[in-house]
């Protein structure tokens, strides 16, 4: 099957930024169901094996799109690295439903969408992110959460929290780059400010849209229980527990292969099913 990629396509946002999105799908007369990928936290598009699950997902019959978030680190020119850590400091949950909304916007009106069947993907934080605009936006109708948080209040708490109010700034060092990550203190400020807004647990009760639920066991970033919590709140939903899973099914940076890792393939190919009952 004949795959086109429109590779790095820039978007603009008024209320951000510009920021860049892929789009792959099949070569077809045939209108697609849209499916959109969010990254998490310290994330993007391009990370690990997300092209080759975009690949697989287009192979089965999708418009699947992935997007850097405006203010994830990276930049227009470099799509791929963190070289703009201020803008990371900068980031907060605002923002980033605002580009979510924009690439919503932007590819419904692609003549290869079909506009009635719109499904979100979100990982880990941005998971979170694609209850909350599910619950928003009436256009959604399948939501899939890949080893999602179940609250977007994860910030430093009592001391800690004083000290960056203080400070302005405090720094995650990112593991695998060795940089010392700000964020600065606005980003506790715009979610205090939108303290309801961003409720992910009222989200997923209200969510009118086919829901799956997918987490790894072994997730050593969220746990499992996160996954379990969303099951209870949004009865309807679908539970998918891979048995000894970590929080990115197998996928690491770079990856290499050729092919998925072994989870990985396994999570996608079940979500592949689960929109084909659904909303095919």
């Amino acid at each position: 099957m004949e795959l086109i990629k429109n590779l790095n396509i820039k978007l603009e946002n008024a209320e951000t930024r510009n920021f860049l999105a892929d789009a792959i799908y099949p070569e077809t007369s045939k209108k697609l169901p849209l499916v959109i990928f969010v990254h998490g936290y310290k994330g993007y598009k391009d990370w690990g094996a997300w092209n080759l699950m975009a690949e697989k997902f287009a192979e089965a019959g999708f418009f699947f799109v992935k997007f850097n978030s405006s203010h994830n680190g990276t930049t227009v020119e470099d799509p791929c690295n963190f070289g703009d850590l201020e803008a990371f400091g900068n980031n907060n949950y605002s923002k980033e439903l605002s580009d979510l909304g924009v690439v919503i916007d932007h590819f419904v009106k692609d003549p290869h969408v079909d506009d009635q069947r719109i499904i979100l993907i979100g990982h880990s934080r941005g998971g979170g992110i694609s209850i909350i605009k599910t619950f928003e936006d009436e256009r959604i109708n399948g939501l899939i959460t890949l080893a999602s948080v179940d609250t977007l209040e994860r910030f430093p708490k009592d001391e800690a929290l004083e000290k960056w109010k203080k400070e302005g700034v405090y720094y995650v060092l990112n593991g695998r780059t060795k940089q010392e990550m700000p964020h600065y203190y606005q980003f506790y400020e715009d979610f205090e400010k939108n303290i309801h807004r961003f409720d992910v647990e009222m989200a997923a009760e209200m969510a009118k849209a086919y829901v799956l639920i997918v987490h790894g066991t072994h997730d050593e970033s969220v746990s499992v229980k996160n996954a379990e919590h969303l099951h209870i709140l949004n009865p309807n939903s679908e539970l998918f527990l891979v048995e000894n899973a970590d929080h990115t099914f197998g996928s690491k940076e770079p990856w290499m292969e050729k092919t998925l890792p072994y989870n990985l393939n396994i999570v996608t190919e079940r979500c592949i099913d689960f929109i084909n009952k659904n909303m095919k």
